[in-house]
């Protein structure tokens, strides 16, 4: 079969991304190509409750669907089937013309391309290891990791690039509401911060054990931000993240500001877009700090190489260890030693190297063309 076939003819386009939040993100850019390489093309993700919050704010995407799959490791406990009979013939009458199934190298493609299958969607893309024979019309066999490692949206870019879309812009793309940006800033003013000096976000939260850096670390960096430099803090969270973000605020000894628990997907969006830096595990704001263009110093624990900061000023700290890349989220070893051996000092001096080399523009919010509302589900 041709590789490109009638996908030049494609209008109605579903998108299946079920993971979270940077994982949608670091999409876009494959979204954008699928966007662009057709005249009035309308796309529609199917994505899980955490990535339709990222979703509703890509202006690539045109409506979202949101599904937890049985098949995915955050999905609760299904009792039954009833919800994979409903979703498939849900796709079956919205009459998609194509469908592409993004997935990372350890994922298996096949029960979403039955799901289409099910769903009579008859162009199927998928990256898949093994020989889908009837379930994807259009396999690209995938090469990670035996071959290649590759950035996760350079994945994603050669897939889609596989039935002849391409993009010129490959930054990710992420658009907030303009009372996003309004709260941002009645927040700075709140705090006192002067967007004229510096100051820094600081995200210490992850959703894997694997990849937190330890509170006490976090608190001796942010000290000596502040102390040292005068240099204000602003921590980020969500709800279950506010003990952790008070701990650490409790052992820093010195001024600091929290909006844990206070933020939508929108606003964190905003509020880093007119930061001058972030300092973060390897999560999901890191790349919405890309997506915005915020330079970011990323404590990366090795557990797989492909999710770092995209098309933005970065410093990608971590300790090698023999058991890199495992893939865990719980650390196998016990020690954490990739991530526990990066010294507060070494954050400290990559964040002065990035405020000091990385002049960026406040103006962000426009560059970035804030939309009065998101994309609404289908």
């Amino acid at each position: 079969m041709s590789a490109c076939g009638s996908w030049s003819q494609a209008k109605n386009i579903l998108c299946v991304r079920l993971d979270s939040l940077g994982d949608v993100l670091m999409t876009t850019p494959a979204l954008r190509a699928l966007k662009e390489s057709g005249s009035d093309r309308r796309i529609t993700l199917l994505t899980s409750p955490a990535g339709a919050e990222a979703a509703s704010l890509v202006p690539e995407i045109d409506a979202v669907l949101v599904y937890q799959a049985p098949w995915m490791k955050a999905t609760p406990p299904h009792t039954g089937s009833t919800p994979e009979y409903a979703i498939a013939e849900r796709l079956r009458r919205l009459q998609f013309e194509a469908a592409v199934i993004f997935t990372v190298y350890s994922q298996n493609p096949l029960p979403a391309a039955f799901l289409c299958y099910l769903a009579d969607i008859p162009l199927r893309l998928a990256h898949c290891h093994e020989n889908p024979y009837q379930l994807l019309t259009h396999w690209v066999q995938d090469p990670e990791p035996s071959t290649r490692i590759r950035h996760e949206v350079q994945r994603q870019l050669d897939l889609v690039a596989a039935v002849g879309c391409g993009t010129a812009n490959a930054r990710l793309s992420i658009r907030f509401p303009h009372r996003a940006h309004f709260h941002a800033l009645r927040w700075l003013r709140e705090m006192e911060i002067d967007r004229r000096r510096s100051w820094v976000v600081i995200h210490p939260g992850a959703s894997a054990a694997s990849r937190r850096y330890p509170a006490a670390g976090f608190a001796k960096v942010a000290q000596r931000l502040v102390r040292e430099l005068d240099c204000p803090v602003v921590f980020t969270g969500d709800q279950m993240e506010r003990e952790l973000i008070e701990q650490i605020r409790g052992l820093m000894g010195v001024p600091s500001h929290s909006l844990a628990g206070q933020l939508s997907l929108a606003e964190l969006a905003a509020l880093l877009s007119v930061a001058p830096l972030l300092i973060a595990n390897n999560t999901g704001p890191v790349h919405v700090a890309a997506a915005v263009g915020t330079p970011v110093v990323d404590l990366y624990a090795l557990t797989n190489p492909q999710h770092t900061p995209w098309g933005v000023p970065s410093r990608v700290l971590f300790h090698d260890v023999p058991c890199k890349y495992c893939y865990k989220s719980v650390c196998p070893e016990g020690h954490h030693d990739c991530l526990h051996r990066v010294s507060p000092d070494a954050i400290v001096t990559a964040a002065c190297e990035l405020l000091r080399d990385v002049a960026k523009p406040q103006a962000n919010a426009g560059r970035l063309e804030p939309v009065e509302e998101p994309a609404v589900p289908a």
